[in-house]
């Protein structure tokens, strides 16, 4: 070996020893030592009767280093105390607990607020965030976040939802379905709905950094557009066009559903002479002359109110519909139209009649003329404790009996 060089495997030992010797003390991850108020009181009372620092550290504490015996004395001569201050854990928190709530009701007031709109009203809003000149997003995020609030997809809801004259239709509505309960109505629920090629889930997986990907059609090609009826019986009839739909269509559809339900009729087990309600949306050619003049010999229609598809189960039915439809990725109409009729044979009465039941819990608010936001479980029950789904069986009844819970009123 040269007198110019050196080994690296030497090199390497000599830094492993250096680490050792600086372990030897108090090392990293140790907890460090804590002095008793009592143990500075007597080392500054010792080193003012003529002691040195070793000799103070050896009588007091024998562990006690001549540099902590230094610190103190120095604290003493600069401070005039011995006690240990206490520790105050870092920076203060800049916001406190009231100004915290006042930010997370900025959140709830307005969902689609930014940090940099929060940022600009904490700092103009010298009355409730005092003193807070300036704060940075992320600790505006932190907060947001400590108060369990997290970025969501916004949920769309019209003006004229929740207006009074909406919520007079709701009551009104519901007041017309639960006073025709006592009377042998049957409830037919009639919507429309547009399949195509290219619809797809828009969410998937993949490993990071690289794209989800799936394979749709080149074409899209034409919307077929499914009318459907559905009852507590289940499905009654639908009818798929390849075009939307029109007044002509549907007088098609009411006269192909009448006769559906006059053979109904004569089956057993089947009600005789029953009074037929039809309920569907506020669509234009709903309210066609030619539709009206239809329904003067034939059952009655009700129109939903204004705003209110929660009200109407043909809407779930059609959501789960289309995505049993999708989920077969039909690639031409001739598969698109097997899947239609497939999907819709795999959909059972119980789930037909559940999304019906679903519905009807609506009714407390509409008769309380709430504001009715979404139809997610969270926003229909905001109180656990006021929500009644369990079915009241009748020990002489052959199926369950589902009682709606109108104590909240």
């Amino acid at each position: 070996m040269s007198f110019g060089t050196m080994d690296p495997n030497h090199a390497e030992v000599e830094r492993q020893e250096r680490g050792r010797a600086r372990a030897r003390g108090r090392g990293r991850g140790q907890q460090r030592q804590v002095i008793s108020d009592e143990i500075r009181a007597t080392v500054v009372h010792v080193v003012v009767h003529g002691r040195t620092m070793k000799e103070a550290g050896q009588l007091v504490q024998p562990n006690l280093s001549r540099f902590t015996v230094a610190s103190i004395v120095r604290t003493f001569r600069r401070e005039n105390r011995t006690e240990r201050q206490q520790s105050i854990g870092g920076r203060r928190r800049l916001l406190t607990a009231e100004q915290e709530t006042a930010l997370v009701n900025m959140v709830i007031a307005n969902n689609a607020i930014t940090l940099r709109e929060i940022q600009t009203r904490i700092i103009e809003d010298q009355e409730i965030f005092q003193g807070t000149n300036s704060i940075s997003l992320s600790t505006i995020d932190r907060v947001i976040q400590q108060n369990h609030i997290r970025t969501k997809q916004l949920y769309r809801v019209p003006f004229e939802r929740n207006s009074d004259r909406v919520k007079e239709q709701r009551f009104q509505y519901t007041m017309f379905e639960m006073d025709a309960m006592a009377d042998p109505h049957e409830y037919i629920f009639i919507d429309e709905a547009g399949f195509n090629l290219t619809k797809r889930r828009k969410r998937g997986r993949n490993i990071i950094g690289h794209r989800a990907i799936i394979q749709v059609p080149g074409q899209r090609g034409g919307n077929i557009t499914m009318c459907a009826a559905i009852s507590n019986r289940g499905i009654l009839h639908r009818h798929a066009v390849l075009r939307p739909y029109n007044t002509a269509l549907l007088l098609q559809f009411l006269d192909q559903l009448h006769n559906n339900i006059l053979q109904q009729e004569g089956e057993p087990g089947q009600p005789e002479q029953a009074q037929y309600v039809v309920i569907w949306d506020n669509v234009s050619f709903h309210r066609a002359a030619l539709v009206r003049t239809w329904f003067n010999d034939h059952p009655r229609f009700l129109f939903l109110p204004e705003y209110s598809p929660f009200l109407n189960p043909i809407e779930e039915f059609f959501s789960a519909w289309r995505w049993r439809v999708y989920d077969c990725n039909p690639y031409t109409q001739h598969n698109l139209l097997e899947e239609m009729v497939n999907a819709c044979e795999d959909i059972s009465l119980e789930s037909i009649q559940g999304r019906i039941r679903h519905t009807r819990g609506y009714f407390p608010r509409c008769l309380a003329r709430e504001d009715i936001m979404c139809d997610v479980d969270e926003i229909l029950w905001p109180d656990p404790d006021l929500r009644q789904d369990h079915a009241d069986v009748d020990a002489d009844a052959d199926e369950p009996v589902y009682v709606l819970n109108l104590e909240v009123l």
